[in-house]
């Protein structure tokens, strides 16, 4: 545990979480976010 007055000389940093794989963050599919729904209409023979 550190002094108080070494906390005063070097306040305490905040962690950074940091990510392996930067560029998939704006990925869509890996955000779990849908972008769009695709619809296939099939025609019945009879």
């Amino acid at each position: 545990m550190p002094t108080i007055k070494q906390l005063i000389r070097n306040a305490r940093q905040l962690i950074r979480n940091v990510t392996k794989s930067p560029t998939l963050g704006g990925c869509p599919q890996r955000r779990g976010t849908c972008t769009r729904v695709y619809v296939r209409l099939v025609q019945i023979m009879g």
